[in-house]
């Protein structure tokens, strides 16, 4: 661990996986797509992939691709999150540790792809941000892709105001050897433009 709080957890106290997990059951039961960053990862792999879900939190996007066909790791540092997704789908790999230090979890490297959703990366504790983007592209293969959801200003994010900057990330990202592919404002697929307050992206690592 690195020993800082992440924002979630000073959010959250670390106890927040039962509340979080009824609340995406009465959306799903009141007609809502909570699947939406699923299906967006689902168009961009090949049959039977790999997936490492960063930041899985209760599972939810993890094991809607694991019912599509896909070979899916969750690794969370909340164990109240991991423990309803380990209820859910106690078949599937969840990891509690921390995204900052990915290395010391003893996982095969050579991911089709990494997804941090749900605000992961500004949720993050401060200053561990380029580290955590550099261990995600790590585990990916030559080729493979890092899908980012998160929110650029107070309303799309539980937080006063965003802590980081897109061309931070980016930033972030180019030293991590990553290349911006594509970016959306929702995970839908809809026009990113600046000012949308909201950012979906997909860098590469580079192919061999």
């Amino acid at each position: 661990m690195t020993g800082q709080r992440d924002r979630w957890a000073e959010l959250t106290g670390g106890q927040a996986g039962e509340e979080y997990a009824q609340r995406f059951a009465q959306l799903a039961e009141s007609g809502h797509d909570v699947h939406g960053e699923a299906s967006f990862c689902a168009a961009l792999l090949r049959p039977a992939a790999r997936v490492l879900d960063a930041g899985c939190g209760t599972g939810r996007i993890a094991i809607r691709l694991a019912e599509l066909g896909h070979d899916c790791t969750g690794v969370d540092v909340d164990s109240s999150m991991l423990a309803v997704a380990r209820r859910a789908a106690p078949a599937q790999e969840w990891l509690l540790g921390d995204l900052a230090r990915l290395d010391t979890l003893g996982l095969r490297p050579g991911f089709d792809l990494a997804i941090a959703a749900g605000n992961v990366i500004p949720l993050l504790a401060p200053g561990t941000e380029p580290d955590v983007v550099r261990q995600l592209a790590a585990a990916l293969r030559p080729g493979g892709l890092l899908v980012t959801g998160m929110g650029l200003d107070a309303a799309h994010l539980p937080l006063p105001e965003p802590p980081l900057t897109l061309a931070e990330f980016d930033h972030w990202c180019t030293r991590a050897g990553l290349t911006l592919r594509h970016r959306y404002a929702t995970w839908s697929g809809d026009p990113y433009y600046e000012g949308c307050g909201y950012a979906v992206s997909v860098h590469s690592s580079p192919a061999t």
